[in-house]
């Protein structure tokens, strides 16, 4: 496990499958960072870094940028959660959000070969 940052660890950025792809970009992780700093309270990360297999069984689409470790998935549990979350998002520069209301969380990437900016819900 390697400190990626000052609140995020490689192991929160893990494939979940198991093999061992673990390093997102770092300009992600500096967004992400930053992201926290204004949000003031922990950001748990459901999916960061993802195999093309995993990806694949996870219901990812083919060129996901989780496979390109530019995107992360992270739980709101509430609507004040993604207000703020969004708000925070915003401000440090993330320009892909997507909201995924039934599973409560929220994606962002930075992923410049897909349209942007832009505010999707899936």
């Amino acid at each position: 496990m390697a400190r990626l940052s000052k609140n995020f660890t490689s192991e929160e950025f893990a494939c979940k499958c198991g093999c061992g792809y673990d390093t997102p970009e770092p300009e992600l992780v500096r967004m992400l960072q930053a992201t926290r700093d204004l949000y003031g309270k922990p950001i748990r990360i459901t999916s960061g870094c993802r195999c093309i297999k995993h990806n694949a069984v996870s219901g990812g689409t083919p060129n996901s940028a989780h496979i390109y470790g530019k995107a992360v998935d992270i739980a709101t549990p509430t609507g004040a959660d993604r207000y703020l979350l969004i708000k925070a998002l915003l401000a440090s520069g993330f320009d892909r959000i997507g909201i995924n209301f039934k599973a409560r969380f929220i994606h962002a990437d930075i992923d410049d070969s897909k349209p942007h900016p832009t505010i999707f819900s899936y």
